[in-house]
């Protein structure tokens, strides 16, 4: 292909390698996050007169304050994505497609770096989360357009598309993997903010794309068709209003709703399921290991403390350091349930780059995957909320989630191969930025908001059975709409 496609190649793949990986650090995160920066919260309450307990329980994994900010960590950020998505779509139809995503790619990688450093509370956080959603959802769109376009042939785009696609899921796998190291080695980085939180660490490693991208830059060219169409003057100004014109209302409404379901059987479920397995309250083999953490980083305390003459650690600091160690070690317990989700989306995208290739209808290759989802995803949940208290089941929910894996995600890198082909070039980068930002990151990220506020004080076991309902409605949503997706016309991209 040549170095200068290689590259292209190259530098899309690690933006989608990394938009998930930064996607994905939530479900992982979100527990030891919110009970690190909700803390002070806790005290303020205490100091005002609540008991104890009561502050401690609103707080609580499955309390108000817990499901209030849970939800907003999910869903602030992708709408915030979504808007803003929307409105890189269009610059990337007006600007370009190499600049728009070199600028995404390190927006979300330094926003990912300050969101572990520097927030001390959960609304700045929350702030850098949606800086991070922004520079994600402006990428995917300006990576599919571009290399779209650098290959007009159809099973060559239909290969490159695919097999780059596929590297979201090694993103997948690479957070879970960091997450795992992070809290395994927490003692062992410098002290931010007087804490080792794994957390934190996981966050910081999101500036690693950063690095190749600064170097590679220069070596990149625009994409060929709308720099030619820019040079000729026929490049028509992009419009969202046009995505309504007759010619494509059907295809941007369904491929938006199609879109959205997709996105929902992950946020809905799947994303959840590291919250459902998380200590203190989820699976009893995740428990038994994080008390012991627990209890042996109080042990190291008060022994470090006799070792230097001193006197034992206050109850509050004992605590303090004994949830620390167990956060960190249930992260690590359900951080290896991840790297099987993401093992499995691996192989469900280079499944999918396979057959791409040689199933015609888009029509017929997209239900190849959804409508097993449809099946087993709810079904699998329904099952997990059941067996949570029972040992030895922790090996066949990783079984479980991989095949998840495979008939979910490799629906996203359908729609990256579809969209590419139903919009022609002056309104590519507008139209799969509403379908993606909108469909996806809008409405189907709503479906974790859906499910963690019909959980609100319930026990664990309803967070798992809502996700099967609620990701079940939206890929029978997906099925039904699918009847209606329309066929691209050509067998060659518009270029």
């Amino acid at each position: 292909m040549g170095l200068t496609r290689w590259l292209i190649c190259i530098i899309a793949s690690i933006g989608f390698a990394f938009d998930i990986y930064e996607l994905l650090m939530l479900p992982l995160i979100i527990k030891p996050v919110i009970a690190s920066l909700s803390a002070p919260l806790v005290q303020e309450l205490i100091a005002g007169g609540m008991a104890p307990g009561e502050a401690a329980q609103l707080w609580a994994p499955g309390g108000e304050m817990y499901i209030k900010w849970a939800r907003t960590l999910f869903f602030v950020p992708a709408l915030a994505g979504g808007v803003f998505g929307l409105l890189g779509g269009y610059l990337t139809d007006k600007l370009g497609r190499r600049r728009v995503l070199t600028f995404s790619i390190l927006l979300y990688a330094f926003a990912a770096f300050a969101a572990g450093s520097f927030a001390q509370t959960l609304p700045q956080l929350l702030f850098f989360r949606c800086l991070v959603f922004i520079g994600v959802c402006v990428e995917f769109v300006a990576a599919v357009a571009w290399l779209a376009e650098l290959f007009p042939e159809a099973k060559r785009r239909e290969k490159v598309l695919g097999y780059t696609q596929a590297f979201s899921s090694i993103g997948g796998l690479l957070v879970a993997l960091a997450n795992y190291y992070a809290a395994t080695y927490a003692q062992s980085f410098p002290a931010i903010h007087g804490g080792h939180e794994a957390w934190r660490y996981t966050l910081i490693s999101g500036v690693i794309p950063a690095i190749p991208l600064i170097l590679i830059r220069p070596f990149l060219p625009e994409s060929p068709a709308w720099a030619k169409k820019k040079a000729e003057g026929k490049l028509k100004r992009p419009s969202i209003r046009e995505l309504f014109s007759p010619a494509l209302i059907r295809t941007t409404v369904v491929t938006t709703l199609i879109f959205a379901a997709s996105y929902g059987i992950a946020f809905g479920a799947i994303q959840q399921l590291p919250q459902i397995l998380a200590w203190p309250r989820g699976h009893v083999e995740v428990k038994a290991v994080a008390t012991q953490a627990e209890e042996s980083a109080k042990t190291a305390a008060i022994e470090a403390a006799a070792a230097k003459g001193e006197a034992a650690p206050a109850d509050p600091v004992l605590t303090r350091i004994g949830k620390q160690a167990a956060g960190n070690a249930s992260d690590k317990q359900t951080s290896t349930v991840t790297k099987w989700q993401e093992i499995g989306g691996l192989v469900g995208r280079v499944l999918f780059a396979v057959l791409a290739v040689w199933i015609v209808s888009r029509r017929a290759l997209l239900r190849l995957f959804l409508i097993p989802a449809m099946l087993f995803v709810p079904a699998y949940f329904w099952w997990v909320a059941g067996s949570l208290e029972t040992e030895g089941s922790l090996a066949l929910i990783k079984w479980g989630i991989f095949l998840a894996g495979v008939l979910t995600i490799a629906q996203f890198s359908f729609w990256g191969n579809y969209i590419p082909l139903v919009f022609p070039v002056h309104l590519r980068g507008t139209g799969e930025s509403f379908a993606a930002n909108i469909g996806g990151r809008v409405l189907g990220t709503a479906a974790a908001f859906i499910t963690l506020s019909l959980s609100a004080g319930q026990p664990v076991t309803a967070l798992a059975k809502n996700g099967a309902i609620v990701a079940g409605v939206y890929a029978l949503i997906g099925v039904i709409l699918s009847f209606w997706l329309p066929e691209p016309k050509e067998e060659e991209i518009e270029h």
